[in-house]
């Protein structure tokens, strides 16, 4: 069988990047031909040099169309059109016709081309939604017109009606799918997951290395690890942090990644010298001892509802490793942390509230370290992406099939 996978944002574990499709398009390369239509917009931030860009067997298409975090509305509209373009072009001149296309959003436009593509060569296609479009941005204040808004809402209906098959990140997600009217034998919620093997990195003794080597002896830390960006409520995290710190001396609260609010984050570094910290991004296969160094990490997020339905990578990777977790999102994260007892909720945007509940954690280590085994049991029953992988390949394979 051969596969078109229409991604624009590809990364590797040499990245500061989840590499979620790394994992994926790697098993399935292992059973059937697979194409990957991209752009290298990350190539420039890999961080080492331990894996090959793509996995073995994955056939590589790309367009030098550059992306960056920090880029305003306007630009990023025009890398979303520049790639859906290139896409579509590219992928009606494949020298094989595909059996399926594997279109993943976001952007949406992502699952336009792939969507187009599937059409010309008369195959189904797969649609994969890792966030909810447009429904994010348009929340997020990035589509300031009511006609833009009305043209990417009739989109996306238009998209999850001809997919053979839509795949959401989460449960909120795919009620959200749900809720739009489509049936639910044609939907399958497949989570964000995790690297089960690249988590196992995190010994104890590489913790123990990295603890000192981080001059963290005798602290205890409060670790939030992932992008800095607008969604992310940085500014109530970093409030937290500021109030921890001033309150615990044995505490460092470290801040790993990059985005938007890195200054923000930085000056509260300067003010905190050494209780605060901004590490930076670290690549994918590092990040696990950095999770397993930490008393408790902080999954934050915006208190918009279309936020309470997204598939946090940070989740997944702490628990993996056996840390708990403090989360702000009102929906299936909260529900998920409180029914199996591996973390605790603080309401979004509320600092007092958030440093409280981190002070509360760090006061019963023994709670924490159990909320953190049965973290880690969640992650190794639910959360290994090779098994998610074939989960894909199942609803792949199926969809070909008609």
């Amino acid at each position: 069988m051969h596969v078109a996978v229409f991604s624009q944002y590809h990364t590797s574990p040499d990245c500061p990047a989840t590499s979620r499709h790394y994992t994926l398009l790697g098993e399935l390369a292992k059973h059937h031909r697979v194409t990957l239509l991209t752009t290298p917009a990350w190539r420039s931030q890999q961080l080492t040099h331990e894996f090959a860009w793509v996995p073995p067997g994955v056939e590589l298409r790309e367009a030098a169309i550059p992306y960056e975090n920090k880029m305003g509305p306007a630009r990023r509209a025009l890398a979303f059109a520049q790639y859906a373009g290139w896409a579509w072009g590219a992928g009606r001149r494949l020298a094989t016709r595909p059996d399926v296309v594997w279109g993943i959003s976001t952007p949406l436009t992502a699952a336009w081309a792939a969507a187009r593509v599937a059409r010309h060569w008369g195959v189904p296609w797969v649609f994969e939604v890792q966030d909810l479009w447009p429904s994010f941005p348009v929340a997020m204040g990035a589509v300031p017109t009511a006609l833009a808004r009305r043209q990417l809402f009739a989109l996306e209906k238009q998209l999850y009606a001809s997919a053979a098959h839509i795949v959401p990140l989460s449960p909120g997600m795919s009620a959200y799918v749900a809720g739009l009217g489509v049936a639910p034998g044609k939907i399958t919620t497949l989570l964000n997951g995790t690297d089960l093997d690249l988590a196992a990195r995190a010994t104890p003794a590489a913790v123990a290395a990295l603890r000192q080597a981080e001059g963290l002896g005798g602290q205890r830390v409060v670790l939030y690890a992932g992008t800095f960006g607008r969604a992310n409520d940085l500014p109530t995290v970093v409030a937290a942090a500021e109030a921890l710190v001033a309150a615990e001396p044995d505490v460092t609260f470290l801040f790993l990644g990059h985005g938007y609010y890195a200054p923000l984050v930085a000056a509260a570094a300067a003010r905190w010298p050494g209780r605060i910290r901004l590490v930076g991004g670290q690549p994918r296969h590092t990040v696990f001892a950095w999770f397993a160094l930490a008393e408790v990490a902080v999954v934050s997020f915006l208190g918009l509802a279309v936020l309470d339905a997204n598939s946090p990578a940070k989740l997944y990777d702490a628990l993996a490793v056996g840390t708990p977790v403090v989360v702000t999102n009102q929906g299936w994260t909260k529900a998920l942390v409180e029914q199996h007892g591996c973390g605790w909720y603080a309401p979004a945007g509320n600092a007092p509230a958030l440093a409280a509940q981190l002070r509360a954690v760090l006061a019963d280590p023994r709670a924490a370290a159990e909320a953190g085994a049965r973290g880690r049991a969640l992650a190794a029953r639910e959360f290994d992406r090779r098994q998610l992988a074939a989960q894909m390949q199942g609803i792949l394979e199926r969809a070909a099939a008609g």
